[in-house]
């Protein structure tokens, strides 16, 4: 595998520090309703270090401040979100290839942002360092903020106020954008946000979203959908292939080998 250009190496580096500073800096948010819900710094810091699941935190907070009444929706939001997760490390397991220690770290810092910039990289070795880049931005930053909110509390008043809460959702769209090169994937995309929107004020966190991922999943299998050209990621096996059949006119497409 040859070394990633050091140009690039900064670009995705660049790329993971933006995500992380905008994701991380509403853990103060989390912080400040932890402590509000009557937990105190220490029990909310093990929350952010230990679970390092932004959903779940807060609906583990919700639960300690609203009681027992709460739990339902508390654990469906939970699981759900879990199981996105799930998903992402379906997704990124290949890609990293991780073994031992390594791979229950990557466990731990397989969220949405990580998954974004890992698998939107067109070489192996950059999705890697975009990942591992990532995670570790979002999980030092998200540490830091939580412990801030924990110690500030209301005093900095509602983190909504200075947009925190739209600084992911902005890096998010960021990170979309370069992605949607077709009609058919700005349509897709474009249909999945209008779902999102209109079922976020009525359901659990995380349904929305796996609501809308479930869009992208109809227009793959639609008869006339068109299909946008193989993404450009790079990984091992697929060039291992290439340099055995580099005219491919091996085995064709669909057939077992």
């Amino acid at each position: 595998m040859t070394a990633l250009d050091p140009a690039r190496r900064r670009a995705v580096l660049r790329q993971a520090v933006s995500v992380g500073v905008a994701t991380g800096a509403y853990g103060i948010s989390f912080g400040a309703l932890s402590t509000a819900a009557g937990l105190d710094v220490l029990q909310t810091q093990a929350l952010s270090v230990l679970l390092f699941s932004g959903g779940s935190q807060f609906a583990f907070v919700g639960l300690v401040a609203g009681g027992m009444s709460g739990a339902p929706a508390a654990i469906a939001t939970s699981t759900l979100l879990g199981v996105r997760n799930g998903l992402y490390g379906l997704q990124v397991a290949r890609m990293l290839d991780v073994r031992g220690l390594r791979r229950v770290a990557a466990a731990h810092l397989t969220i949405d942002e990580s998954t974004a910039v890992g698998v939107g990289q067109p070489e192996e070795r950059a999705g890697r360092l975009g990942f591992w880049a990532t995670g570790l931005a979002v999980f030092v930053l998200w540490n830091l903020m939580t412990l801030a909110g924990a110690l500030v509390g209301d005093s900095i008043g509602d983190p909504k106020t200075y947009g925190l809460d739209a600084a992911a959702a902005a890096a998010f769209c960021g990170l979309l954008w370069p992605r949607l090169k077709s009609g058919d994937a700005f349509a897709i995309a474009a249909l999945a946000a209008l779902i999102a929107v209109l079922l976020a004020p009525h359901a659990p966190a995380g349904v929305p979203v796996l609501v809308a991922a479930f869009t992208a999943l109809v227009a793959a299998v639609w008869p006339s959908a068109h299909r946008d050209p193989t993404p450009p990621h790079h990984w091992t096996d697929e060039d291992e292939a290439t340099k055995a059949d580099p005219d491919h006119r091996g085995t064709p497409r669909g057939e077992a080998r």
